[in-house]
């Protein structure tokens, strides 16, 4: 199993021209929040605008209200239409899908709830969006009644399951997968044809061709809530710019656990919190670009 380095990172870091613009760099599309969840879609922005992604739409239940008031000033809003406990509703199948087909990678998951007919979105939702897709949080949360579902796109596809995630989706125990986090993520890879972003200790990347990669960036400060946020919108925004699903899963970990350690020296592991780690992603692609 490859260790990713430095080196190698450096080489996948997408190409932006000097004569680039706004349109350019890719149009990133989140589909997130629920009633006292509107922070995950909110972090999940901060983490594609740091990617490098030129331009930013959010798709939210409509009563969440606007994103700029709620911290997020250079994104675009999608408000959609929602259940009566302020979720996504079926009734938004018909325009995420039309919205997504003309982006260049949409983010599902971040916020979205386990209510019954938004998990029934989701699942409608996976099969007919036309563009490379992250699947994360209550995303993955909704295969585990319908996993198949992936078999059924014909786009990149990424998803980025913490072990119990995996556990719930593969129909075993966290403990099962933590002792075999290898060949599950692997195996899961190639049987759905997508890549596996395994997070946790040294989090691992699977390739669909079965390639198996280990992260070597990161610290026990990430562990704290909305971390997996920023990752997902990151990740996104790469795939936003061309990347394939798995340099993007390379690239995107790699950085999102460089900033953790830049934002852990700035305020501690103990102290750092999700914004933190979006915060200092800037600093991660200054070291990368400047040694």
């Amino acid at each position: 199993m490859q260790q990713l380095n430095r080196e190698h990172i450096c080489a996948l870091r997408p190409e932006r021209p000097d004569d680039g613009h706004k349109g350019t760099f890719g149009h990133v599309f989140v589909i997130g929040g629920s009633r006292g969840y509107s922070g995950a879609p909110i972090l999940a922005g901060w983490g594609a605008m740091r990617s490098g992604a030129g331009l930013l739409t959010v798709g939210i239940p409509a009563s969440l209200g606007d994103l700029p008031t709620m911290g997020l000033l250079e994104a675009m809003t999608f408000p959609l239409p929602e259940t009566q406990q302020g979720t996504l509703a079926m009734a938004a199948l018909e325009s995420t899908t039309e919205f997504s087909a003309d982006k260049d990678a949409t983010v599902l998951g971040p916020g979205l709830s386990l209510h019954g007919k938004t998990q029934q979105y989701i699942l409608e939702f996976i099969p007919l969006c036309r563009a490379p897709l992250l699947i994360d949080a209550d995303g993955l949360n909704a295969l585990v009644h319908g996993v198949d579902r992936l078999k059924q796109r014909s786009f990149d596809t990424v998803i980025t399951p913490h072990p119990g995630e995996m556990a719930r989706m593969l129909k075993v125990s966290t403990q099962d997968v933590l002792a075999d986090r290898e060949n599950l993520a692997t195996s899961f890879a190639q049987k759905y044809g997508l890549t596996v972003v395994l997070k946790g200790h040294h989090t691992l990347i699977a390739s669909p061709d079965g390639e198996l990669v280990e992260n070597t960036t990161g610290n026990n400060g990430m562990g704290t809530g909305g971390s997996g946020d920023v990752l997902s919108g990151l990740i996104g925004g790469l795939l936003a710019q061309g990347m394939s699903g798995f340099d993007a899963a390379k690239l995107g970990v790699y950085v999102h656990g460089l900033a953790g350690d830049i934002a852990a020296e700035r305020f501690s592991a103990r102290g750092m919190i999700a914004r933190d780690i979006a915060q200092c992603i800037p600093d991660a692609w200054l070291a990368l670009e400047q040694g």
